[in-house]
């Protein structure tokens, strides 16, 4: 397996959901949610077990799960991640000095430009993205909540390959060294000491304490198909949040 995402680098002009203010308070955060059951196609790798394409391979299952939301089904395959990974950083499958990993920033931007391919070439554009306090794990359940999928990076240690690859939730493991930083997107919790990741092709279990110990940068991460949607699954109204954050810089 491979990671992929470069340091993190906050911007100035980050919008912070700790000082976001809307009409309404958030929702209050259930023991339980999410929806990735919806997804029925295989998550796949995406091109993450050769290449550190994580932050592109992430993008990928974020928007899977938005159209499933709608009923929708959208299917990416590694050709189309991996080009969407070489457009931004001039990755080349036959250099592999080229493999470098992905400034998470540089992405988001990207696809609130461009969006990401899925395998019939369409484009999946983002409508914004807030940043969270990285560790936080109230806010992170309560973006996860409201915007479906948080994107995070995170200081990988060695012992959480060992436990992924034993089928084990992500928890720290003191003296384990860091390998390197990694991308994934939050997608639900289905206990409430645990929320699902996905990585690698499959729903991985992390712990708040793995969460808070390990995560650098985190970003809550609205869709333009959630915002044409109207709704989400829980009956947000999305039309407040889509004005107020039209006021975003797009560079």
């Amino acid at each position: 397996m491979k990671l992929g995402k470069r340091p993190a680098a906050p911007q100035p002009t980050d919008l912070q959901l700790a000082v976001y203010r809307t009409s309404a308070p958030l929702p209050k955060t259930p023991r339980v949610f999410g929806h990735s059951a919806l997804v029925k196609q295989p998550w796949q790798m995406l091109g993450n077990d050769q290449y550190g394409d994580c932050v592109w391979a992430g993008a990928a299952h974020e928007t899977m799960l938005w159209n499933a939301e709608r009923g929708k089904t959208v299917v990416f395959d590694a050709t189309h991640v991996l080009g969407d990974y070489s457009k931004v950083t001039g990755f080349n499958p036959h250099d592999p000095n080229s493999d470098q990993g992905t400034d998470v920033h540089q992405a988001l931007n990207y696809r609130r430009r461009t969006g990401v391919a899925d395998q019939t070439a369409v484009r999946h554009k983002l409508g914004a993205y807030v940043a969270l306090t990285p560790g936080s794990w109230t806010q992170l359940l309560s973006a996860c909540y409201v915007f479906s999928a948080v994107g995070i990076g995170i200081q990988f240690p060695e012992s959480a390959m060992a436990q992924f690859n034993a089928g084990k939730p992500w928890t720290p493991v003191a003296g384990s060294q860091i390998e390197g930083g990694h991308y994934v997107p939050v997608v639900g919790r289905p206990t409430s000491s645990y929320v699902d990741v996905v990585t690698w092709g499959k729903v991985q279990r992390m712990s708040a304490s793995f969460y808070e110990k390990y995560c650098d940068e985190a970003y809550a991460i609205l869709s333009t198909e959630m915002l044409d949607a109207g709704k989400t699954l829980e009956g947000f109204d999305l039309g407040q949040l889509q004005a107020d954050l039209a006021a975003i810089p797009k560079g």
